[in-house]
């Protein structure tokens, strides 16, 4: 019995993306099927390098591909294609054409850790295969530059109006860290802090981007409201503690991603429990399951939670994020598979805002 194209794309349409509930002939996700006699070539192109989901989706293809009659063999080539939530020119419009995601990372409140998750989500990003950037947001604490090793470093000009960004631990980086002196207070007011956050997104040399990652100041200010006004969010990234004190700084921030009609991908719980070096007991020295809680009362994914640990933070004092500078430690194993829950929620926001490709076999 000969094998046809059209058999395996028939095959592939059973083929489910458990993260978009969609086959992967209907999301446009089968590319260059070449069938010889019994044998067929094909590639699966994937909507994010850092799919939290590959394992399942090659287990499901290659059943389905083993039950095609008349087949014998198979092989299946991987890619990876991150889409903009606007399509085209992505999140980023007309101020950033090259951009195709605008990551949020926000917390209700200072000292949660926002800085670190969003340093170790970009990396680990980047470590999985997407090209990404890191905006450092938080005009009023600008931590990225020392997080990233680049505090002694300034940013060049080459034309005279706009700014190169640095490269650290394969990521783009900007930061107002990196233009005003370490120890100058910056006192703005709202319409100060908007022009300084424009100039720093439109007047950077970005390029070409699967994810931007803006790590935002605490709170509920200035900031996520021009956002908002300016450009198109993929989505918003909480991060909190466990204890239940910090579920109301949670219910603060969701509701005000919610007023400025950014999605909210999920939570994230740092410092979840210590785990001691000496006889690997845990101990919950800030309560735990407060992030989980909020997840669950506000019916938006859990994305994880990050231990405790004295190498997170002697790592971002140091300039090397745990994930590339103890890459097999618990703690850079739970960012990375943060990183993966992300990449896979903008997928799925992803595919809300934009039509579906027509796939034709070839």
């Amino acid at each position: 019995m000969s094998v046809t194209q059209a058999d395996v794309m028939t095959a592939m349409s059973k083929v489910i993306d458990p993260e978009l509930h969609v086959d992967l002939v209907k999301a446009g996700m089968v590319k260059d099927v070449r069938v010889t006699g019994d044998t067929v070539k094909l590639k699966i192109e994937l909507t994010t390098p850092a799919c939290p989901m590959k394992g399942k989706i090659q287990a499901d293809a290659e059943a389905a591909l083993k039950a095609v009659p008349g087949l014998k063999s198979f092989d299946i080539e991987w890619g990876a294609q991150v889409r903009g939530v606007a399509g085209g020119s992505g999140g980023g419009g007309a101020l950033l054409p090259g951009v195709k995601n605008i990551l949020l990372v926000g917390a209700g409140k200072g000292g949660v850790g926002k800085s670190t998750v969003a340093v170790n989500l970009a990396v680990s990003l980047a470590q999985h295969g997407a090209k990404v950037g890191l905006l450092d947001a938080d005009f009023y604490g600008p931590s990225v530059p020392l997080m990233t090793g680049l505090a002694d470093k300034r940013p060049v000009s080459p034309n005279g109006k706009t700014l190169d960004p640095l490269i650290a631990h394969g990521i783009k980086v900007m930061s107002i860290g990196f233009l005003v002196e370490a120890d100058q207070a910056l006192i703005w007011r709202g319409p100060m802090l908007h022009g300084a956050l424009m100039q720093l997104v439109r007047d950077v040399n970005w390029g070409d981007l699967d994810y931007l990652i803006l790590d935002l100041p605490p709170g509920t200010g200035d900031v996520a409201l021009t956002l908002s006004q300016s450009v198109r969010a993929a989505g918003a990234v909480l991060v909190t503690t466990p204890q239940d004190v910090a579920l109301a700084d949670v219910v603060r921030a969701k509701q005000m991603f919610d007023k400025v009609h950014i999605p909210v991908l999920g939570i994230v719980e740092n410092m979840s429990q210590f785990i001691c070096p000496h006889c690997s007991k845990a101990t919950h020295i800030f309560n735990h399951g407060g992030g989980r809680k909020a997840a669950e009362m506000f019916g938006i994914p859990f994305l994880g939670e990050i231990p405790l640990d004295l190498k997170v933070r002697e790592s971002g004092d140091l300039g090397v994020p745990v994930v590339a500078g103890a890459k097999d430690s618990l703690e850079a194993k739970a960012f990375q598979e943060i990183a993966r829950n992300v990449a896979g929620r903008v997928s799925a926001q992803t595919m809300k805002s934009v039509p579906l490709p027509v796939m034709q076999a070839r």
